[in-house]
């Protein structure tokens, strides 16, 4: 793949401007932070649930729970895919139950993720609502499903894919969007 082939939509700076803007956002919408929890979907929708934790801690002074969900069962697509499914383990050391959850994912893209996030939080417990918010929403929805806290939009097209870089997996923080490689 050539440099011309992929364009940076994000650095480091602005990741850490777009998450403390949605966490100035959540605590904005949720006056009751005290019942709030975030869940992460595996892999960096889990770390920038942490990053917002951290944020809303500098912000308010409250420790907000979060919790990782792995939704490789839930997936709809589990039996188009010809190699076994690696099955990671889902951590929330909490109930859910009535409590205000903020679901968090990296790229939000044709739903298809988040509608087996639901899926899977529903087999946790009930929460009193779900909110989803995620770093970058691509558009290309194939359900009806809808952010409520956007770091950034941006336009695609379906020959295109946003790589989320995260220090914590890859040792930078940078959004990419780059063609999709023929297979």
């Amino acid at each position: 793949m050539t440099h011309k082939d992929k364009k940076e939509i994000m650095d480091k700076a602005e990741i850490e401007q777009a998450l403390i803007r949605i966490s100035h956002e959540i605590i904005e919408r949720n006056k009751e932070i005290e019942n709030l929890v975030l869940i992460g979907i595996r892999t960096r929708g889990v770390y920038i649930a942490r990053r917002i934790a951290t944020s809303i801690r500098q912000i308010k002074v409250a420790d907000i729970p979060v919790g990782v969900l792995d939704i490789t069962l839930y997936r709809d697509d589990l039996r188009t895919n010809s190699d076994q499914p690696i099955i990671h383990k889902t951590d929330i050391p909490f109930s859910i139950m009535d409590k205000r959850v903020i679901l968090v994912d990296d790229v939000l893209h044709t739903g298809r993720s988040t509608r087996a996030a639901l899926d899977g939080l529903m087999s946790v417990g009930r929460p009193e609502f779900i909110q989803l918010a995620v770093l970058i929403d691509r558009g290309h929805r194939e359900l009806p499903i809808q952010a409520d806290y956007v770091g950034k939009n941006i336009s695609t097209s379906k020959e295109e894919m946003v790589r989320v870089m995260l220090e914590e997996e890859e040792t930078v923080d940078r959004v990419l969007l780059q063609k999709r490689e023929k297979l």
